[in-house]
């Protein structure tokens, strides 16, 4: 009885995956929304990267959300531990190898998130993977240096400032073209740093937010030393 479920169910699937894609010649877009997306970004948007299109601008209230629930892990986190207590746990001090490593290589990582970040409309890349990047600096940081921690006034400062960013400008665009994250800056020329109208602004305040925001969940989970 088994084995007739599963190739029923197999069937179904071959069925609708055939009949999904029969039809459509190889290569061209599976829906008009698609083939907007391809044919019109540019234009519309100034991005090379189309991904970049879509996310920012074409589904950009998706991406506050999307910010918004890892806002919202971050503050959970914070107050489960402040509920329950930390406990803390003796630690050997890093080596001499890894704690100079980490000095010279904390700001390399840095500005490789920031180069990801702020050229998100020109490359694969853009505000979640720089801002992860940066954070990762963090997480380096505390391995070559045990007792360094973050700011959290600091970083709970630049999380607030860049999302504060992030909604303004949605909602400027909103009041100027009747849409949120509309169009308010010129697209420029394409291919250049200077381009997608407001893509680097939005890229740039979310790669500070998820940066701080991360770099506060991993500072959260250290445990107190004695």
């Amino acid at each position: 009885m088994r084995k007739i479920i599963s190739v029923l169910l197999l069937s179904i699937v071959a069925v609708g995956i055939y009949l999904s894609v029969s039809h459509i010649p190889f290569g061209a877009p599976k829906t008009k929304v698609g083939g907007h997306y391809v044919e019109q970004g540019m234009e519309e948007t100034g991005a090379a990267n189309m991904v970049t299109s879509v996310v920012v601008i074409y589904r950009g209230f998706d991406t506050l959300g999307e910010v918004t629930v890892l806002f919202i892990a971050a503050v959970g986190l914070a107050a489960v531990l402040g509920i329950a207590g930390q406990q803390g746990f003796p630690r050997e001090p890093a080596s001499f190898v890894l704690r100079n490593a980490c000095v010279v290589i904390f700001p390399l990582i840095l500005l490789c998130g920031t180069y990801i970040f702020a050229h998100g409309h020109l490359t694969p890349g853009g505000g979640f993977q720089g801002g992860v990047v940066i954070a990762s600096a963090f997480v380096l940081s505390y391995l070559g240096g045990r007792e360094r921690r973050i700011s959290k006034r600091l970083f709970g400062s630049v999380e607030s400032l860049a999302g504060l960013v992030f909604v303004t400008t949605g909602l400027i665009g909103l009041a100027v073209g009747g849409y949120f994250l509309s169009r308010i800056l010129p697209n420029g020329r394409p291919y250049s740093l200077l381009s997608a109208g407001i893509i680097p602004i939005i890229y740039i305040a979310i790669g500070f937010k998820v940066g701080s925001e991360l770099a506060g969940i991993i500072d959260n989970l250290i445990e107190e030393t004695k």
